[in-house]
Order: structure tokens, then C-alpha cells, then sequence
């Protein structure tokens, strides 16, 4: 907890709309702050009630606990990459937190069997492995292919899986709930966010027409094309969105866990509020620095 407090008294003499007010000075400003998030998304998940879990979290919970750090560990990834005015990148990563939020959202939102469903739902690939013939693939005859299915087999054993388990992951084709990624979203967060916040970065991801022509083409003026091999500038707005969504997860798991703290909800409240200045000065601190390249 003194971690986090020494983290946000940080914020408490400095003068925000000052901190903010150019496009450098909130480029500054915003990469420290994002860090921050991070750090504090982090010690999150070091917080334990040792009466709950005296040793450590269980399989429905430790499932849920992954996915946070997760979140916090690809966060810093993107702080790497915003102070390395590296957008093409962050780009590449914010789909992956996205991934991870509404999924462990929707996790503590959702009874123990969903959890254990998602758990079971990881095999999908692996569960081939765990029953393949050696002699149908010479590889799981080699020391690395028996190493690999005996780690499949092993972790299986341990959440008292078998090769029959899976029943009900397969009609639902592997699907959590037997839901597409667009309904568990729609069920945690508003529909409308899902193409700005998902939808659009996937292009990413995937390699698109769009994706090509906003980030690695330059288009001229008879319709031809020429290469355009720099990386995209940082923006807030690939960043600020992501931080939006990341106080009911973790705030959900301190319920989950029985170690909520009132301070811990008003310095994500505070996060909030801090988040908000950033979006809503980019427009005009960005007009102002393209007003002096001209």
C-alpha cells in the first residue's frame, strides 16, 4: 500500500494544467504518468489477505490474477515505446491489454464455473498434444517434443484434466461462455467503444489495406504510392483509452479477494480525473505545435 501512496503524492503538488499545457510538456508528462498507472496496476497484484490465502491463490483465482499482470506487464512495454515516439508499436500492444481487461472484467463479473471454462478453453491447441500418437509425429519422439507434452500433461493432471474434459469447450468451438470477443465486451463495456477500442487496433494486428495506407504508405497526389519507412509519432489517444478501462479489474479483484481499500478506489478515482485532462487537452496542444512546424 505505501507504494501506491508514494505514487500518487507524486501528483499532489504538481499543477496539472501547467504539466500539460504544450504538446512536449504533455508527451513528458503523460509517459510518467502512464508508468505510474502501471506501477500502481502492479503492486495491485502483490496485495494478498493472508487470513483468505495464506499461501497463495487458488486455480479460479490465480486464472484472474494472470490475466492483471499481464495487463500491467504489456503497459510498461507501451511506456517503452511512447518514450521511444514509437506509435506503430504501442499500436501492436494495446489490443493485447484490451484482450486482457474485458476478459478479466468479464471473469469477475462471472460465476466460478466461467472461470473454470476459460481455464479449460487455454487447451485448445494443447490438447492435441496431450493425446497425440508419437509414433503419428516423429517430433513427440525427439527430447523437446516428449518435453513439451509431458509439460501439457503435467499441468493438465494438476487442474485434474483429462483428454474427455472438454466436452462442452468443443461444441462451443473453444469459445469463453460460447461467446465471440465482440459479446464479452458488449456484456462488461459499451458496444459502441468496441470498434474505436478493439475493432481498429486489430487491423493492426492483422496486417490491413487501412492499417497500411494510415501508417506505412505515403499516398500522392495521382493515386501511387511511395514507402513511407518511419514510425508513427506517439499519441495519447492510443493510450489514454486503455487506462479508462483499467479501474474496475483491479478494483474488482481487491472484492474478489477480500482486501477492498477506500484508498486504493479514490487514487484510481484520482487516476480517472488525471486521464481525463490528458485526453481533453491533446486536440488543442496538438493544434498549437502544428501551428509552429508551419
Amino acid at each position: 500500500m505505501k507504494e501506491i501512496e508514494d505514487t500518487i503524492k507524486k501528483y499532489y503538488d504538481k499543477n496539472i494544467e501547467d504539466e500539460i499545457s504544450s504538446f512536449d510538456k504533455l508527451v513528458t508528462f503523460s509517459s510518467e504518468f502512464y508508468f505510474d498507472v502501471a506501477e500502481i496496476c502492479d503492486s495491485i497484484t502483490r496485495i494478498k489477505n493472508i487470513e483468505r490465502n495464506p499461501s497463495g491463490f487458488n486455480f479460479n483465482d490465480a486464472a484472474i490474477l494472470g490475466l492483471l499482470i499481464r495487463i500491467w506487464k504489456i503497459l510498461k512495454e507501451v511506456v517503452y515505446y511512447y518514450k521511444k515516439n514509437n506509435g506503430d508499436i504501442i499500436a501492436l500492444l494495446d489490443r493485447q491489454i484490451v484482450e486482457a481487461v474485458i476478459t478479466a472484467k468479464y471473469l469477475l463479473l462471472s460465476d466460478e464455473e466461467t472461470i473454470k471454462d476459460y481455464r479449460k478453453c487455454s487447451y485448445k491447441n494443447r490438447l492435441e498434444i496431450a493425446s497425440i500418437d508419437p509414433d503419428s509425429n516423429l517430433f513427440f519422439k525427439t527430447p523437446a517434443g516428449k518435453r513439451l507434452k509431458k509439460s501439457v500433461l503435467e499441468k493438465m493432471s494438476a487442474e485434474k484434466l483429462t483428454i474427455n474434459s472438454f466436452k462442452q469447450q468443443k461444441k462451443n468451438k473453444w469459445k469463453l461462455s460460447g461467446k465471440n470477443f465482440f459479446e464479452i465486451f458488449s456484456s462488461v463495456e459499451p458496444e459502441k467503444f468496441y470498434k474505436y477500442m478493439y475493432g481498429i487496433t486489430s487491423e493492426s494486428i492483422h496486417g490491413s489495406w487501412n492499417d497500411s495506407m494510415d501508417y506505412h504508405l505515403i499516398r500522392n497526389s495521382d493515386d501511387t504510392f511511395l514507402p513511407y519507412p518511419h514510425f508513427q509519432q506517439v499519441d495519447i489517444r492510443l493510450v489514454t483509452p486503455i487506462i479508462r478501462l483499467l479501474n474496475d479489474p483491479y478494483l474488482l479483484w481487491l472484492k474478489r479477494i477480500d482486501a477492498e481499500s477506500d484508498y486504493i478506489n479514490k487514487a484510481f478515482k484520482f487516476i480517472n480525473t488525471i486521464n481525463i485532462k490528458l485526453f481533453n487537452s491533446f486536440e488543442g496542444v496538438y493544434a498549437e505545435k502544428i501551428k509552429e512546424s508551419i
